[in-house]
């Protein structure tokens, strides 16, 4: 277990709070909540991509627009997750630092999976090995973090077929994992200092209390998560890995990929020849998209409807959104496969 010492590493002399604390803008909700429990005291981070909507197609609001043209610096998830959002930076806030999340050091990486029927797939091949950044050096990269260098993109591009699933790439979900969270937060913070010397020791204090939370957070779900006997489930759109990761459970099919693209009927029949020749007790739907074909998919079935929501629609943003967002996943998650 990492224990984080951001007091010793960052100023630890308090300061008066400045007038002109960095304007700090973030992709979406997750991400805005560890940006508001390290500013937390100091100031308040700009949501652009409010968590009733998809990240993975979305257009900016003109107001969104002119939040981000405001801002000194932005904290996001990375272009895997976003695309059309680097581009935004670029054109909006060219002069403003740009932290992407994902190729941050310690970051635990997976790979998107290739086929959308997991319970066909090699655990080890498929979801065992993972890619991580440095995880054992977690001192902040600020040329890497800092960098418009997008070298990766045509690593990423979209490529579908039939079954509507990406075949290459990084899984872009990774604030699913309590232990990225972790690595983000410190880097979030180090990230502060430098931009706000004045306030180092407020954030290197938040930074302390947040990754104990979260270490705290890790060991809860996997109590909350030990199911005897679970039965298999199904997601809608493969958003859960690192979630699954970090809990133990894996779930069996995703009607669409990580970039929820819609799926092709061969796919659907797939899914439902699945739903009858292996234990699945659950489906989950996601309150962002318009889930009417796994409704299809599950007529007629004993899969039990759930309801899963990788971006925290229902919670109230702010310092405490990130823990609520990951008990909010395992109790609904709980509450369907106990049932």
């Amino acid at each position: 277990m990492i224990r984080p010492l951001l007091s010793a590493l960052l100023l630890s002399t308090a300061t008066p709070l400045l007038a002109d604390v960095p304007k700090v803008a973030t992709d979406i909700a997750p991400v805005h909540g560890l940006v508001s429990r390290v500013m937390d005291g100091v100031g308040s981070p700009t949501l652009i991509i409010g968590p009733s909507a998809s990240p993975h197609h979305y257009a900016m609001r003109p107001s969104e627009a002119r939040a981000l043209q405001e801002a000194d610096m932005v904290i996001w998830v990375g272009e895997e997750l976003t695309p059309w959002f680097g581009d935004r930076i670029a054109t909006l806030a060219p002069e403003a630092l740009s932290l992407d999340l994902i190729h941050a050091p310690g970051t635990v990486l997976l790979d998107v999976r290739k086929a959308m029927i997991f319970a066909a797939a090699d655990d080890h091949d498929e979801h065992d090995e993972h890619d991580e950044h440095d995880e054992h050096d977690h001192g902040y990269d600020e040329d890497k973090a800092h960098s418009d260098d997008h070298s990766h993109e045509d690593d990423h591009a979209d490529a579908h077929d039939d079954h509507g699933h990406s075949h290459e790439g990084t899984d872009p979900h990774a604030w699913l994992l309590v232990e990225n969270a972790r690595a983000w937060t410190r880097h979030i913070a180090v990230a502060l200092t430098k931009a706000d010397p004045d306030n180092a020791a407020t954030y290197a204090s938040n930074a302390d209390a947040a990754i104990a939370e979260l270490e705290a957070l890790e060991a809860e779900m996997k109590s909350v998560l030990t199911i005897q006997n679970a039965p298999g489930f199904i997601v809608f759109h493969d958003a859960y890995q690192y979630f699954e990761e970090g809990v133990g459970l894996r779930a069996v099919a995703a009607l669409s990929g990580s970039d929820a693209a819609d799926p092709g009927p061969a796919h659907i029949r797939a899914v439902q020849d699945l739903i009858e020749t292996e234990n699945v007790g659950c489906a989950f739907t996601e309150p962002q998209f318009d889930t009417r074909r796994l409704d299809t998919v599950l007529e007629g079935t004993k899969a039990k409807p759930g309801v899963l929501d990788p971006i925290g629609r229902s919670i109230e943003t702010g310092p405490g959104f990130y823990p609520a967002l990951i008990r909010q996943l395992g109790a609904s998650m709980a509450e369907c496969l106990n049932s």
